[in-house]
Parts: structure tokens; sequence; C-alpha cells
């Protein structure tokens, strides 16, 4: 008699879910470090096309605000078109962009190129596209997937910024633009390659969800444009939009707009050398990677409102106490806040990601877009309100604080919201 072997033990496949995950988090840290290269760039196109600084911010400016206001249109035309060929277009555009660049002889084409190609490539590619994958593809581990792909924007810019500044200033402006380019165009073929629009396209069904038939989902119809603007007119009647985007534009401008333009500036004025200043900022940088996967983990098991709420607080906190810190040394004291405040820069993301899924159903991807937006808004408008309270009044003392109270009135708004799911799970309909 011949003995059969043992049969061999089969690993586990990996659910397809984690392959989109994963095309999704490569695609995100690019869009991040893509979206951020220009204010490296400032310098060197002073330098040798003479144009103010000031209409080379305003490319930055420009990309800024596309970055937020596409977003909602971008997670329309998803519904429409499906991710894989919206996200690979958008890469496209921002090769395009980049790679323009290294022609252009005039300033209107770097707001054209930098500006709003790039602009609309990265904005195709923002907080929207998170609430898209985790909503369609995760039922299981969602907050801690929307977690892992929000701090994919912060590894971003850490990997690309130091790289892009290194390139640019030993081998000149162009290089840098040729390489994000190229590094954009290699990431279409993962794109096309793992990202699927739906569980049903690889005959599966959401990570986590209930065993069933699996089908496909009726792609949405009509202007993708024209379902964003929709979309928005019929949140907009909610209380719940609108306490979503107050404490989110909130958000912006106490992270983005004030810390982010402002935070160096501030540190110099109190003697602190520049250098020493955006090495603080970058820290910043670092830990709000491990603080938004951990708040993508809390997102899964504590109430997103309550979460919402002790971090505008805490935010709120360590901005008012700010103003005293600031030295011309890096004392203990402000090591505890860069490390306080990272943990705590976008952990509002995954538990707002949560909310508009759960009070807006299907439509919760367009309208975090329109959220998503209001953001952008309250980080240009506090960048503005910042610079001109440090004209006005020598000192940026007074933003700091104002910045805290307006957190502290983010955290009721949060509150604020009805504790009560709605059993329709779609709050637009109501």
């Amino acid at each position: 008699m011949t003995q059969l072997a043992p049969r061999a033990r089969q690993l586990p496949r990996v659910h397809w879910a984690w392959w989109v995950a994963l095309a999704a988090f490569v695609t995100l840290i690019g869009a991040a470090g893509f979206r951020a290269v220009p204010s490296v760039l400032i310098d060197p196109l002073h330098d040798e096309f003479g144009w103010p600084r000031a209409t080379i911010s305003a490319a930055v400016s420009i990309n800024l605000v596309l970055f937020g206001l596409i977003s909602p249109f971008a997670a329309a035309l998803m519904d429409r078109l499906g991710m894989r060929r919206v996200v690979a277009g958008a890469l496209v555009l921002v090769a395009a962009g980049s790679g323009l660049t290294v022609f252009m002889t005039a300033s209107w084409q770097l707001l054209l190129c930098w500006g709003v190609l790039v602009g609309v490539g990265t904005g195709s590619m923002s907080m929207a596209f998170v609430a898209t994958v985790t909503g369609r593809w995760f039922v299981r581990s969602r907050g801690l997937v929307s977690g892992l792909l929000t701090a994919a924007g912060a590894t971003g810019q850490l990997v690309f910024l130091p790289l892009v500044a290194a390139l640019a200033t030993d081998h000149g402006w162009r290089t840098p633009s040729v390489v994000v380019a190229v590094a954009a165009l290699a990431v279409v073929p993962l794109v096309l390659t793992l990202l699927r629009d739906h569980p049903s396209d690889v005959g599966t069904t959401a990570y986590g969800a209930p065993p069933g038939p699996v089908t496909a989902p009726v792609a949405a119809t009509g202007s993708s444009a024209a379902r964003a603007v929709r979309v928005l007119r019929e949140a907009a009647r909610t209380k719940t939009f609108w306490l979503l985007a107050g404490g989110f534009a909130i958000c912006g401008a106490s992270t983005n707009g004030l810390v982010g333009t402002h935070f160096v500036t501030a540190a110099h004025d109190h003697g602190m050398p520049h250098t020493t200043a955006a090495s603080l900022l970058a820290l910043i940088g670092l830990f709000d990677v491990a603080g938004t996967i951990l708040s993508g983990w809390l997102t899964d098991r504590v109430d997103p409102r309550l979460l919402l709420g002790a971090y505008y607080t805490l935010r709120g906190l360590s901005l008012m106490v700010l103003p005293s810190l600031f030295a011309e040394n890096t004392e203990p004291s402000m090591w505890v806040f860069i490390v306080f405040y990272g943990l705590d820069w976008i952990a509002t993301v995954p538990p707002t990601v949560a909310l508009c899924r759960e009070r807006f159903g299907d439509r919760g991807p367009v309208v975090f877009g329109w959220v998503f937006a209001s953001h952008q808004l309250g980080a240009a408008i506090a960048a503005v309100g910042a610079g001109a309270v440090r004209d006005l009044r020598g000192s940026y003392d007074l933003a700091w604080l104002v910045a805290g109270g307006l957190c502290v009135g983010a955290a009721a708004l949060s509150l604020a919201i009805r504790p009560t799911r709605d059993p329709a799970g779609d709050e637009t309909r109501r």
C-alpha cells in the first residue's frame, strides 16, 4: 500500500479589498507629495525667471483651492465612471502638469500647470477618494483603513519634500519636475492592475460583509457635476451637514491654514532658526501618521462624535498654550506640544468620514467631498487672517488664541450632531 502524503496546508488568500487599499495608499502618498512640491520651488523659480513670489505663490493657492473644490465632483465622477478611470486620468493630469513646466517661459503657464492641472489631478485623489474606497470595499476595519489611507497624505509629504528640495538644490528645479511626472505615470499600472471599482468586479463582497449573493451595483447616470451639486443641495437641508462642515472648516483653519503656514515664521519671531522650526513642523507630520492610524482604529470602536469632541478640545487647549512655548531653543515643553499636536493633526478625518457614511448612506463620499472643501476654505481664510494679525499686532499670539477658541467651538458642533443613527441609513432622503 502506498501512503498518501499529507496535503500541504494552504495559506489564506488575501481579500481583494486589501489590494485595493494598497493601490489607494500608494496613490495617496504620491498625490500628497505632488501637491506639496511647488512650495519647495518658489525660490528657484524666482531666481531663474524673476517672477514675484506672490505670483509663484498664486500657483500654490490655486492648487490648494482646487484640491478641495474638485473633491466632491471627483467622488461623483467615480460613481459614474469608476475609481480606476478617474484615478488613472488624474495621475496623467499630474504628470502633464509637472512635466510641461520644464518648457514654460511665462508665469501664466506656471499657474496653468502647477495650479490648475496638478490641482485638479491631486484633488481627484484626495479625501473623498478615501471615503469611496472604504465605503465600497470595507465593512469591518473601515475606520482603521480610513486612518491608514489618510496617513498616506502625511507620509507623502515626508517622503517627497526632502527629496525634491535636495534635487532642486543640486540639479535645478527642472529635475524634480520631471521626477514627479515620471513617478505619477509609474503609479498608473499599479492602479490599473489592483484598483477595482466594486467587490462584484472580482466576484466577491466587501471585506467583513455578511455572506450573500454578489451583485453588481447600478452605475450612476447623468452629469457627475450636476449630481455633486444636487447632493450638496440635499445635504445642505440637514443640520448634520452644517455641523460637520463647520467643524471641519475650523479643522482646516487650525492645521494647514495656521500651523502649516505660519508656525515657522512665528517661531523665528522668537529667535528660533528657520531650519529648526521647519524640522519641528516635519516632526508634527511624522507623529500625525501614528495619530491618524490610531484614530482610525478608535473610530471602529468609539462613537465618532465623541472622538471629534475630544480631538478638537485637546487641539484648542494646546494652541492656547503654544504662544508661551516659543523660545530661541527647543525647550522640553515645545517637544511635548510637537508630539501632542502631531498626534491630533488630522486625526479628525476617520471619524468625519464615518459620520458622513453613517448619516448620508451612498451619498457619503460626495458629501464628505463637500465637507472637505469647507476644510480647505477654512485653511485659506486662516492663512490670510493670521498673516493680517501678524502685520497689525507684530505677533501671532492673538491668532493662536482665536484658533484655540474656535477649536473648542468645533468640539461643541461635533457633539451637537444627533447621537442616534437614521434607520434608513441616508439622511439626505429625509
